[in-house]
């Protein structure tokens, strides 16, 4: 059995204090995936469409009056299935976390469409309206700017710049110096070289990908785009069923063969699984990743060997905050499907199916175990012939040996190696802070389950370890021949807010880690640290460490901490703040070169206005020869929110 730790006096119940009063209503807007925005206000003139707080069902009364007719219309045509989580019914709260347009479409010709079919035109709008909480606005490619002649031609010379979301098989998030020109004597000459506003979106959260002389990126409106990356001009514009937060994937093709048809993968809100013509822009294959109506896809697939690896996370925290929801059944998996077909190879669960433990006085089932989600993409380590990730807490009692744990897995049969459970016993959901039902396990965990992707990454002296960082704010490394631990370091404070979160980088001996630390209202026995920290990958004793300036200034919504995943190159490190702040660091010294304010708006060169937010989630900041591509916007968990993708150039 591999050595399990348990943190010291880490499990307590929820402060009653105003700081925890308040984090309580930002928590459960987090783990709903809802949709929560600042005022109008906050952005400068046609801004994108407005959103409202929402109480812990997700609709508040202000949408109940506002949008009183397609309120109307849910609770009566609606709210039996999706309400109760029945069949595939998405969960309301996966609902309220689409656009009115991706709503609309559904319920007229998209997977909605027989039961939208009793509905006008007008009424899908009105529910539409009232779920996401803001008006309809008509979609329209007009303001897009299709490229001309030009610049419409993909290059099949160029194959994708990176092997997927990790940027390379391990995970590691670093760029090699030949893959970019832009280095520590020329990086204060970044200029903004051109802008993308994403069309009724509140949030940038997909990690672009390159290849073929486009970018390509996904969205909150459920769209992705291929983009001329020197001019950003429209190639094409293929609609998912719901938004796309998680990474593009780019199949790799050889140089030159004119007759290839690469593939481009990824995944949507509501759990699908896609493959789609890279030339083309149209589907391919389409697969429902799990059958669980809480069902997610938050990071992306990994592409290895003509198998896709998906990995398979949940909005069910969330659900069980409602009192009348049987909590809890969602379990996490790793699902390995055929990259040709779609056809499944073999799926993991990281748990036994949930069984009813109990009936409360209300008559509503408890069941468990649950939970153990992954929201985090596979490392391949081919050597080894397996995978690695790492799993969330579980949702409900049982608390099980996979929960919070960092897991190999074979190749070829999906077979469990090993794991090493970092924290037994967490178990946590969103009724721990609503109060809204009987559904919080007990014991309580802290919900400190592992956000961030493993990494396989090599000591200076050619040592391999499997790195894992944790929302405890502890960083582990393991062996990856048997999970036994090598070391572990606390990097940071940690808490449901996290401390790390979602994504770190190794290069040259050294890992990188992102810190959030967010104030969240519990009592703690480390001080924050949110701030970027580098360790020595062979013992994980600090080189250094850069604390985030605090430029918030009580601004709402802003906080200085980092919480995004970031990226490395041999003498460089880009890290993305949930102050809306690019900052780029030396590696050797940790000393900050650039800092980029990208809460502003932007001029686009496809006319969508757009401002940039807090930088959060799995879209890391991406270096490519003389560019740095970023995403910038986060509206949601009360962060800033903002729609655009930039690209900035340095100089010759």
């Amino acid at each position: 059995m591999a050595e399990r730790i348990e943190y010291d006096g880490a499990v307590r119940a929820p402060s009653r204090d105003a700081a925890s009063q308040s984090f309580r209503s930002i928590i459960l807007l987090l783990a709903a995936a809802l949709c929560l925005m600042l005022p109008l206000s906050t952005y400068a003139a046609a801004p994108p469409p407005e959103q409202h707080p929402r109480d812990w069902t997700g609709l508040s009364a202000e949408a109940d009056s506002r949008f009183a007719a397609g309120a109307a219309i849910y609770k009566q045509a609606c709210a039996a299935c999706h309400d109760t989580g029945v069949e595939r019914a998405p969960q309301r709260r996966a609902l309220q976390d689409l656009t009115p347009a991706t709503i609309r479409r559904a319920l007229s010709d998209g997977v909605m469409r027989e039961q939208g079919s009793a509905l006008s035109d007008a009424q899908r709008i009105q529910v539409a309206e009232y779920l996401a909480g803001r008006a309809f606005v008509p979609p329209s490619d007009a303001a897009l700017r299709r490229c001309d002649a030009t610049h419409a031609s993909f290059d099949l010379n160029e194959p994708p710049a990176f092997s997927g979301w990790g940027l390379d098989a391990a995970n590691s998030h670093a760029v090699p110096a030949n893959a970019t020109a832009i280095t520590r004597s020329n990086v204060g000459s970044l200029r903004l070289k051109w802008a993308f506003g994403f069309p009724d979106a509140n949030r940038a959260r997909s990690q672009p990908a390159i290849a073929a002389g486009a970018i390509f990126v996904g969205s909150h409106n459920g769209g992705v785009y291929a983009l001329d990356r020197a001019t950003g001009c429209l190639r094409w514009r293929f609609e998912a069923d719901a938004e796309v937060r998680t990474g593009i994937v780019v199949a790799p093709w050889r140089a030159g063969d004119t007759k290839a048809r690469p593939r481009l993968y990824f995944g949507d809100v509501s759990g699908n699984a896609y493959a789609i013509d890279l030339l083309a822009g149209t589907l391919v294959w389409k697969v429902v990743a799990d059958s669980h109506p809480s069902a997610t896809l938050t990071a992306a697939p990994t592409l290895h060997d003509g198998t896709l690896f998906v990995p398979v996370s949940s909005i069910e925290e969330a659900a069980a905050a409602a009192p009348n929801y049987a909590c809890c059944s969602f379990r996490g998996s790793v699902l390995a499907l055929d990259a040709a077909t779609g056809k499944q190879i073999w799926r993991t669960w990281l748990g036994p199916a949930a069984t009813v433990r109990a009936t409360n006085a209300q008559g509503i089932e408890r069941l468990g175990p649950a939970g153990a989600a992954v929201w985090n993409s596979p490392a391949i380590d081919a050597r080894r012939g397996q995978l690695t990730v790492a799993s969330s807490d579980n949702y409900s009692a049982p608390a099980t040996e996979l929960s919070d744990a960092i897991i190999a897995m074979d190749l070829k049969t999906g077979r469990i190696r090993w794991h090493y459970q970092a924290l037994a016993g967490d178990m946590w959901n969103v009724a721990c802070f609503s109060k809204t039902s009987d559904a919080c396990p007990n014991p309580q965990g802290p919900d400190y389950g592992f956000g961030a992707a493993t990494v396989l990454a090599r000591t200076r002296d050619g040592r391999e370890l499997v790195i894992a960082g944790q929302k405890s704010g502890w960083a582990f490394a393991v062996d990856p021949d048997d999970g036994k631990l090598v070391w572990r370091q606390r990097v940071g404070r940690g808490g449901v807010g996290a401390g790390i979160y979602f994504g770190m980088a190794a290069v040259d001996g050294r890992l990188f880690v992102p810190v959030t630390d967010r104030a969240d209202g519990q009592p703690h026995d480390h001080p924050a640290s949110p701030g970027l920290h580098a360790l020595d990958l062979g013992d994980g004793s600090f080189a250094w460490r850069a604390l985030a300036p605090d430029t918030c200034a009580g601004r709402a919504g802003c906080d200085p901490g980092f919480g995004s995943a970031i990226t490395a190159t041999p003498e460089l490190v880009a890290a993305g703040a949930d102050d809306g702040h690019l900052r780029i660091y030396g590696t050797a010294d940790g000393k900050l070169l650039l800092d980029i304010d990208t809460v502003r708006d932007f001029p686009t060169v496809n006319a969508v206005a757009a401002r940039g937010g807090a930088i959060g989630g799995g879209a890391a900041p991406i270096f490519h020869g003389r560019n740095l591509i970023v995403s910038s916007g986060y509206g949601y968990a009360s962060k800033l929110p903002g729609n655009v993708l930039l690209v900035y150039e340095a100089a010759d």
